[in-house]
This record gives structure tokens, sequence and C-alpha cells, in this order.
């Protein structure tokens, strides 16, 4: 018998990014795009000056939270403002191209806030002192992080064509000694909320598609039950309270089911998938002797995948999600658990935490070409991957560290957004402009 690291906490209570030197850049029509499909990546190198005139209060945040963002984008290399060579006071919101040239930029980004609005230019340093993207933002009843949050959102939409991630959200376990709580925070780490209001043990959070409700399983009346509750916290719904377990939620992309782990048929733990709306029961996909859980849907919906024993010790499986044969995808080492998918639709990437070493890490796999990515090594133990709404970056647990985000393609450094005890980590849906 085995456990899969996102049923751990289950069964006790049961019980008792980086620079990289070739940077892909493709100059057409006197546009820069980034290529982010590249077989050889890099990073772009971005000047980001703290603006130095107007709300210098406001003009510190921008740059902090801005420097952030483009840091963990997985496509942007953020340049030392020791190394500027312009005079920032002389230029305010221009720039002389040659000051910026000489340091290695290849975009500058220019911003200045006052009471009523901010105003960001984007420019090319190839392109001369001309501007390539402005965007003015009004500050009234906005604070200024989701202002930098949409800001750099379109910065990695010009480059890239894909949408950013910043201003989405992430929920976890926090643990105590004695409880769990579900908490949200936003994906950078700021603004942290509890979403459980009881003393009970809360785990294995889950957004909603739409990201207005988390699914979490609690242990408020004594029995591992599965609750749905707004995202801003408030008295959740009781959604699954089958005798036995009612863990490992899992949203259907279109939001109307939600697949689970229930061992409601005996004490063996199996794979079903449940009306979104009123919990009743629409399908069993399992049906073994071995332990099943951890579901997790394809970004299209027409498969999950999940954790098995069948074949010795704990390994990804898929399954079709209308029900069917499935079939063992991870092969590394005898220890794998917590599949979650990649949004991006043009492949078939799932990232799971495997055990190398008596290590726990975080690894990808493209089920297609069967390439392997590791994403962490040699720092801890790491579980509880999820993937970022555009699929460009990884958050996950590091154990009595916190969570961290990482870059998806295993570049760089991952990086601390919240210090703590933390397991089951699920990434939130895009932010709606």
């Amino acid at each position: 018998m085995f456990q899969s690291h996102r049923q751990v906490a289950v069964t006790l209570a049961l019980v008792g990014f980086a620079s990289v030197s070739d940077l892909s850049v493709i100059h057409a029509d006197n546009d820069v795009v980034i290529d982010v499909n590249a077989v050889k990546k890099g990073t772009y190198p971005i000047a980001l000056p703290t603006a130095v005139d107007g709300d210098l209060a406001a003009a510190k945040e921008i740059g902090l939270v801005e420097s952030f963002d483009l840091s963990v984008a997985g496509v942007f290399k953020v340049l030392e403002p020791a190394s500027f060579l312009a005079d920032l006071r002389g230029e305010g919101l221009d720039i002389d191209p040659q000051k910026w040239k000489d340091v290695g930029a290849l975009g500058v980004v220019k911003y200045k806030a006052d009471a009523s609005q901010i105003e960001f230019r984007l420019y090319e340093v190839s392109k001369g002192a001309t501007a390539s993207l402005t965007k003015t933002y009004k500050r009234a009843g906005t604070d200024t992080r989701t202002i930098v949050h949409r800001w750099c959102n379109e910065l990695v939409k010009y480059y890239t064509g894909e949408p950013g991630f910043f201003g989405s959200k992430i929920a976890f376990t926090a643990k105590t000694k004695k409880t769990s709580a579900i908490y949200a925070m936003d994906f950078d780490g700021a603004n942290a909320y509890a979403v459980s209001k009881n003393s009970s043990t809360n785990i294995l959070p889950a957004w909603s598609p739409s990201g207005g409700q988390i699914a979490y399983t609690s242990f408020m009346r004594n029995n591992p039950d599965l609750y749905v509750g707004a995202a801003g916290g408030g008295r959740p719904k009781k959604l699954s309270s089958h005798q036995g377990m009612n863990t490992g939620a899992s949203w259907s992309p279109d939001g109307s089911k939600i697949a689970l782990t229930l061992s409601k048929d005996g004490s063996n733990p199996e794979i079903y998938v449940i009306n979104a709306a009123d919990g009743s029961v629409i399908r069993r996909i399992t049906n073994d002797k071995a332990i099943d859980t951890s579901p997790a849907w394809s970004p299209d919906g027409s498969q999950l995948a999940f954790v098995s024993d069948r074949n010795g010790g704990p390994q990804i499986f898929v399954v079709p999600s209308a029900g069917g044969a499935a079939r063992q995808v991870s092969f590394n080492g005898s220890y794998n658990t917590t599949p979650t998918w990649s949004p991006n639709p043009k492949k078939h990437v799932i990232a799971y935490t495997t055990r190398d070493n008596g290590h726990y890490d975080i690894v990808t796999l493209d089920i297609d070409t069967k390439q392997m990515t590791r994403i962490t090594q040699g720092e801890g133990n790491n579980e509880e991957p999820a993937f970022s709404p555009n699929g460009r970056a990884i958050a996950f647990a590091r154990a009595g560290q916190g969570v961290f985000i990482a870059n998806a393609d295993g570049t760089g450094k991952a990086v601390k957004v919240w210090s703590g005890s933390a397991t089951g980590v699920d990434w939130g849906p895009a932010p709606k402009d």
C-alpha cells in the first residue's frame, strides 16, 4: 500500500528563472517577438528604472512589483539598476537609446505616477526614442499592485503573444502544530488570507475554472468531506460526504464536474466524477484492487491523470475522463505522485512529485515525446506542483520552508513567495481584465 503526498494528511487523520546566453528573438518588420517555443531559449534584457518624478512612494512600489513580475515571467532578464548610465531625471519619460544600449538593454520601461493615474512606456532600444507601447491606467478605485500586474501582462503579451499570469492567485494548505487551514494569496505572496474559518484540519484546495470558488477537504464533521466555498472565504457548502475519503478534488475545465477520490465502496480508494452543483456521482472511473488517488483533469477535459500502485509503487496513470483503460505514463523511479496538467492545449505535459535518492522533487513529463524536465534538485523536499494559468511557471511547496514558484522549462532558480509550512498548492485562473 502506498500514500501519495496529496493523500498523506488524509490517511494520517483517518488512522489517527535564469539567464541563457542564446536569446531567441525574431526581428521582423522592426517588431520584436520573443520566440517562447524556440529550441534555444534565452532571456530578453530589460531595464526597469525606478521613476524619480511624481508620486515617489507609488514609484517605489511600482518598481518592486514590476521587477518581481518580469523576473519570474520566464522570458526576461531584469538588469541591475546599479549598471544604468542614463540621467533618469533628465530623461523623464523619454530615453537616450545609446545610454541604454551601452548597458546591454534591449528594452526599457519608464513610468510616472500621480494621484489620478500611472503612465507606462515601453521602449525597444533598437527602435530609438519612440515608445513601442504606451498605457495609462486610472488609479481611482484600483490599487497600485493590480495596475502594475495588468501592465506586466501587457508586456508579456506584447513580446510573446501569450497572456501573462500576473494578478492570479495561489491557494495552499497552511499547517500548524494542531490544525491546517486553506489559504489564498496573490501569486507573488501578497495579500494572503484564510479561506477556511474553522479549527479543524482542512487540506487539498482546488480552484474552480472561474476563480470564484475553492473546493477542499475538511474534517470539521469528523470525516474527510468535500466542501466548496467562495474563494474570498465565507461559509462553505458540503458537496460530498460519503463515509471515508472525499479528497483530492479537481474541477473539469468547464466547471460542471469534479473528479475526486472516494472510498465509499469499501476501504479501497477509487477515482470518481461527481456533479459540481449537487455532488451526485456521475461515474466511477477506476475499479481496481490497488489504491487510486489524486485525479487531475487535462486542459481539454478528455483525460484524467491519477496515481496508482497497481503496478507496484505509486506511478502516474492516464485514463479517458469518460472511463476506460488506464495507461501508466511515469517510469522514472519507484515513487511518483501528485500529477497536474499544463494548461497549454498544444502540449500534453504533466508535472508531478518524484522521489529521487530519498528526496522529493518536481519534474515535468511530455507524454507525447517522453521528455522529462527537472524543475527542482538538491534544495530540500519539494512537492505538490501547480502550473500557472499560461503554463510558463510552476508553484510548489518546499517542506518546512514555504511556497515557491519556478520556470516550467527547468531554467533559473525557484523564488519563495510565502514562508511557512505548506502543502496542497493549487494555482488559480488568469485574472479578468
